[in-house]
This record gives structure tokens, C-alpha cells and sequence, in this order.
């Protein structure tokens, strides 16, 4: 039988926490597991500054240290993690075929685990001061903004929501909205009440500009004049994007936004396909919420595999 034809196990699409997860409890089970990954191992939690809130870590761990440290357990029992894409993945029966920059790879069960990407507003300064007083998420970042000043750009519920957790720490948030509020009636009370936040309705936001690797304003536009707002971070909520661009042209369902929808049991439409993490439809997108539904995937794709 040739390497082309050969049918794996199961296939992960992703190697972030949650597909990582997954593999260190499927490989533990002697499934053998082949992981694909077209950034970088450890997702979006690889390139975050640092992680306050994981369980176990008192003084909090870097990212880039939590996901080396999730991949290396992984491929300490044996999972194979390879640089490459999923285009596609097909039902062939008592396998998936799946379309990779490899070539077509096959396998029993496949596990899902792309997460999401932080949607972008693309104006200078924004990629260039990432994770250097750029942020797309508060709970991870704020206590580093604790007595200073902060810009937060969005108006709907999570860009709400996050300004006003910001308050634990910030002294002073300017909140700029493009148009106008659309969270909801609560959040806009809470907002309204609360003295630490100025809301900029109808304002742009044009360019964020640094000194020494800080940043230091954001320059926007109000009523076709120029504005600037001096501040210490800037974080932007303007929504999550899922990485289900290959599926849109297979038998996975997805919801209205793009995330996976699954049963109890976290299979998708597709039999012996299974999703877990940030990219499945309700997921809390949280670290350690992913990481808990691998392990919960593994254990459902073992008794899948078991059942085959």
C-alpha cells in the first residue's frame, strides 16, 4: 500500500490548545494521530503576550510558553505535527479524504480545531504594535493597563462588555464607536453609568502611532475632523472570525457567522467528524475551555473509533 493510500486514524486540522489537547489523550491511547497546522503550533494563544488565567499557573506563563510546552507533551507521545493546509474534507465512507497541501490524506476520524482570528479594522500601526500595546483581548491583557490610560474600538456587545472590565483597571477609556452604539439596552445602562468611560460616537479610527515599541495616540476623525486621543493600549473588538474558509464547500454545517455546529457529543453534520475549541459554534473562547473540549473530543473519537 502506498504512503498516499494509507488510512490514518485521525487527522487534526489546527494545533492550537484544543487540537494539542486532543492529542495528548489520543495518542496516549495509542491512536495514531497526525496534526496539520498552516501557522504556527499553539494558535492564538502562541501569540499572546501572556496568559493571566490559565489553571495552574499562579504567576501567570508567556503564550508562546504555554503552547511549546502543549506541543512538546504532544509530541512527546507520539503526535505527528506538520506544517500545511486543509482545503478540503470529503466522506468517502469508512474514511474521510482529506485535501491537503500534501496531497489527499485519508483517515478514520477527523477533529476539527482551526479556532479564530481577531477581526482587523487594517489601519497603520495596528499589526505593527500587536501584542505591544495593541490587544484584542481583555481579560488577557488588561491588568497590564492598571492606572493608565485606554482605547477601546467597537460599539457592539463585546466591545462594550470588554470597556467596561477595563475599568478594573484603566484610569480613563475612550470607547470609539465608527457610527453608533448597538449593544444591547443593559450593557448601554451599565456603560452610561459608569464615570471612567467617554464615549466618541461617529468617530473613526485612522491610525495608531508609537514611540520605543509603545504606543502612544490614536488618530481618528470626527465630523470630517481630524482627532487624537493620547493612550497607553489600544484594544479592538469588533468581532472573531472563525477559520472555516475550506468547509464552506462541504457537507459541514455551519451557522450564519461561520462557526461549526455539533451534537452533544461534538459531532459535526459529518459522521466521524468531530470540532472542538473556538471555532465550534458557543464555544467561550477561553483557553482552558479549549483545551477541556480536545480532551472531550478525544474521548468521543475514541469511542467512535471504537465503535468502527
Amino acid at each position: 500500500m502506498s504512503e498516499k493510500a494509507k488510512i490514518h486514524d485521525l487527522v487534526v486540522v489546527g494545533a492550537g490548545p484544543a487540537a494539542l489537547a486532543a492529542a495528548i489523550y489520543t495518542t496516549r491511547e495509542d491512536i495514531e494521530t497526525i496534526l496539520y497546522e498552516k501557522a504556527v503550533p499553539g494558535g492564538l494563544a502562541a501569540v499572546t503576550d501572556w496568559v493571566d488565567n490559565y489553571p495552574g499557573f499562579p504567576k501567570g506563563i508567556s503564550g508562546l510558553d504555554l503552547a511549546e510546552n502543549l506541543r512538546l507533551q504532544a509530541e512527546r507521545f507520539g503526535a505527528d505535527i506538520k506544517l500545511g493546509e486543509v482545503s478540503n474534507i470529503t466522506d468517502e465512507g469508512d474514511h474521510k479524504k482529506l485535501v491537503t497541501t500534501d496531497g489527499d490524506v485519508l483517515a478514520r476520524a477527523v477533529l476539527i480545531a482551526t479556532g479564530t482570528d481577531y477581526k482587523k479594522i487594517g489601519v497603520p500601526g495596528e499589526k505593527e504594535f500587536y501584542a505591544r500595546g495593541v490587544h484584542y483581548c481583555a481579560t488577557c491583557d488588561g491588568a497590564f493597563y492598571r492606572d493608565k490610560k485606554i482605547v477601546v474600538v467597537g460599539g457592539g456587545n463585546s466591545a462594550v462588555q470588554e470597556a467596561l472590565f477595563l475599568t478594573k483597571f484603566a484610569s480613563h477609556i475612550d470607547l470609539l464607536v465608527r457610527s453608533k452604539i448597538t449593544a444591547s439596552d443593559v450593557l448601554v445602562h451599565e456603560l452610561e453609568k459608569n464615570d471612567k468611560i467617554t464615549v466618541h460616537l461617529g468617530t473613526t479610527t485612522d491610525e495608531i502611532i508609537g514611540h520605543d515599541n509603545k504606543v502612544t495616540k490614536v488618530i481618528g476623525t470626527h465630523e470630517g475632523k481630524k482627532v487624537e486621543f493620547p493612550t497607553d493600549g489600544v484594544f479592538i473588538f469588533v468581532g472573531l472570525k472563525p477559520n472555516t474558509e475550506f468547509l464552506k464547500d462541504t457537507a459541514i454545517n455551519l451557522d450564519k457567522i461561520g462557526f461549526i455546529t455539533s451534537d452533544d457529543k461534538l459531532q459535526t453534520s459529518m459522521q466521524g467528524v468531530y470540532v472542538a475549541g473556538d471555532v465550534r459554534q458557543g464555544a467561550t473562547m477561553q483557553i482552558a475551555s479549549a483545551v477541556g473540549e480536545g480532551a472531550t473530543a478525544a474521548l468521543r473519537i475514541r469511542e467512535y473509533l471504537e465503535g468502527k
